[in-house]
């Protein structure tokens, strides 16, 4: 998957809050997957508008996160999400994480549509493949 921006620039900022912090000082490991998380559901609010869980929604298959160098307390974390491939009823977003210029951690997923309500898996919308594309 190469590492490409979205195409409308959308980057998520978060602020390292203290509490984030393990006692190294640096954020605890699991929190990434919350900031992970934090920008791609802001980052569908944003291409799908701010309702659309009610005609589209998706479930985590699979997650890898490699960490490369630590966030501490009030480091403002910047991530940047993009869609590296399409499946029928799969999509696999990465998620970027720096702070300033230094790549932090990089996240690797595999999203499965499924239908609202039901959970089962369905299509990826081809509303929803135009606007993260």
């Amino acid at each position: 998957m190469a590492d490409v921006a979205n195409k409308d620039g959308f980057v998520q900022r978060i602020e390292v809050r203290y509490g984030d912090c393990d006692m190294q000082g640096v954020v605890f490991n699991a929190n990434y997957l919350g900031y992970v998380d934090h920008a791609l559901a802001n980052w569908f609010r944003h291409a799908l508008g701010g309702n659309f869980l009610t005609e589209f929604d998706y479930m985590v298959k699979r997650v890898t996160l490699d960490w490369t160098a630590p966030a501490k307390a009030f480091d403002i974390v910047e991530a940047t999400p993009f869609v590296g491939r399409w499946g029928r009823t799969s999509f696999d977003p990465r998620v970027i994480m720096r702070v300033g210029a230094q790549e932090i951690a990089r996240a690797d997923l595999v999203y499965v549509s499924v239908s609202p309500g039901t959970h089962e898996p369905t299509p990826v919308p081809e509303h929803v493949r135009a606007a993260l594309s």
